[in-house]
């Protein structure tokens, strides 16, 4: 963990203009510097950055905050991640509460698998098969493949090199077993898996010799979860953000000889299927997700599993199947890819997919069967939103041959969608910038109003009084469209602000039905006073 004394440190070392400047171009514009947006598309500049206040504001989707925020929105980091880049980027130093381990971590990995990739150079049939399923030299260096030797060659390799055995352990290299240390990779072709920032945390390996696993992965570690990483997203990420679409595929194989053919957004999961642990990094970015599965009955119905996670959770997509033994690495090898290009931009969508997929396990020719694929597809399509519940119920009825009515639909996950009443108050936005601009004037304007005043910024008033730090108020101090007032200018605003509010009361008193004469005539009194007193230029307080 990095220590907060060099994080702060790091934070007076950044200026927000510096940052932001490094990843898209700013102009001038007055005391600020503004750009396009480049987190939506825009033709008209609303990015504003201010120097003064350290902060960026998108006026057109509402984004904001300060220069660490904007590299962890930008870049799709993690807060730890995008410290680190900082850091590395104006060359300041972080400290870690364990620093020594995390250290040791990285060294034992990263000596690891350049010792693997040197092995791999001399081994003719590591290369032999390498060459028979396509690779190509250059993707072998960039995706850092190498070779595990027999076990007592690693095992003397960090012995030699005075590597702390324990930590390598701890980090999946090498094992206990009944005949002492032993290393998990032997004599298999092996793929480094590296953290979103690039950092090493585990291996895949590829049997070339005949053990019983074809593939193996490292045993999960304090820093390798292989369900919640994603093979190649690291070398992806980029390409991932700039197309809006992650290719997701089965194997290493697939990933290494995609990338070879230009698809540069394909990842893989680890030998598992898709969980919920992996949906915040396919979130990242919004991309279009196009699962790339094998046509055997596994890659099928992990195709089906995933469509229904990606569905439930709104993702926008397809899925593509290989067929006749075939999968992309096999294609890019075949040299179709044209026709790889055209399948990736013409997937079935994840709600297609699943229903028939549940219809295919029915024979729907018998009547009996036929019920069961209903009530199974008309489970599934519930747990969706109520949009789709009515597109695909037609779906479902073709696909049955059976009337549209007898498809239900759920009305228990009606999203209630809240009106955009929202009204704009250039008053009362103003009022709020000016406390904003000089937070030590909020005690003095509690003295003259509260939250009740504001008619249609309340909301953003109460946020002051409780976080007035918060990034959602930035649009506001950052608009230049809004004044911020003097003392003396505040002040006035206020009464007005009050004035306009007993305006109002008096207004909903005299309409209202419920009121006794007495009460109301009582009411009506108190409210002409304090408007007659304000009137005056005296400050009242309302006290009806």
């Amino acid at each position: 963990m990095i220590t907060k004394d060099s994080i702060e440190n790091l934070k007076n070392h950044l200026d927000v203009v510096d940052v932001v400047s490094q990843f898209i171009e700013l102009k001038k514009a007055g005391a600020n510097f503004k750009a396009c947006c480049p987190f939506h598309g825009e033709s008209t500049p609303s990015f504003v950055v201010s120097p003064a206040k350290q902060i960026y504001h998108c006026f057109g989707c509402g984004v904001g905050g300060d220069s660490i925020k904007f590299v962890m929105e930008y870049e799709k980091l993690s807060y730890p991640e995008t410290l680190e880049k900082l850091a590395s980027m104006y060359n300041v130093s972080l400290d870690y509460d364990n620093n020594n381990q995390k250290k040791q971590d990285i060294k034992v990995l990263e000596e690891i698998n350049k010792f693997y990739q040197k092995l791999f150079v001399n081994n003719d049939l590591a290369k032999k098969y390498m060459k028979s399923r396509g690779i190509s030299e250059f993707s072998i260096e960039k995706f850092e493949i190498g070779y595990a030797p027999i076990s007592s060659d690693t095992i003397n390799f960090l012995k030699n090199n005075y590597y702390n055995l324990a930590d390598a352990k701890e980090l999946g290299v090498i094992d206990t077993g009944a005949n002492g240390l032993y290393s998990r990779f032997i004599e298999r072709i092996t793929f480094p898996i590296n953290s979103l920032n690039g950092k090493i945390v585990g291996f895949g390996g590829r049997t070339i010799t005949g053990h019983n696993a074809k593939y193996i992965n490292s045993p999960q570690t304090k820093i390798f979860n292989k369900s919640k990483l994603l093979y190649g997203y690291h070398l992806a990420k980029d390409n991932i953000y700039k197309s809006n679409r992650i290719i997701v595929t089965e194997g290493y194989l697939d990933v290494i000889m995609l990338h070879q053919a230009g698809f540069n957004s394909a990842v893989a999961t680890l030998g598992t299927a898709l969980t919920n642990d992996h949906l915040p990094l396919l979130r990242r970015g919004e991309p279009k997700i196009i699962l790339a599965y094998d046509g055997d009955k596994a890659g099928l119905n992990a195709a089906f599993k995933a469509s229904i996670l990606l569905s439930q959770s709104e993702f926008e997509g397809g899925v593509v199947i290989f067929g006749e033994g075939k999968d992309p690495a096999d294609m890019v090898n075949d040299g179709k890819i044209e026709e790889l290009n055209e399948i990736f931009l013409n997937p079935k969508s994840f709600i297609t997919y699943a229903i028939d997929y549940i219809i295919s396990k029915y024979d729907i020719n018998n009547p009996s069967q036929k019920q069961k694929a209903l009530l199974e597809a008309n489970d599934y399509l519930k747990s969706l939103g109520m949009i789709y519940q009515d597109e695909y119920k037609r779906y479902i009825a073709q696909r049955l041959n059976i009337r549209e009515n007898l498809v239900k639909v759920s009305t228990d996950n009606v999203r209630k969608i809240e009106p955009n009443l929202m009204k704009i108050d250039i008053a009362e936005l103003c009022i709020i910038k000016s406390i904003l601009e000089k937070p030590k004037r909020l005690e003095g304007v509690l003295d003259i109003i509260d939250s009740t005043m504001f008619e249609y910024h309340r909301n953003e008033f109460e946020l002051i009084l409780t976080n007035i730090n918060d990034l959602s108020l930035n649009g506001i101090l950052l608009n230049e469209k809004l004044e911020a007032y003097d003392d003396d200018r505040l002040n006035q605003e206020l009464l007005v602000l009050l004035l306009k509010f007993y305006t109002n009361k008096l207004r909903s008193i005299q309409y209202n039905q419920n009121l006794e004469f007495k009460e109301k005539a009582n009411l009506l009194r108190k409210v002409k006073d304090n408007i007659y007193q304000l009137k005056l230029g005296k400050l009242v307080t309302y006290n009806l």
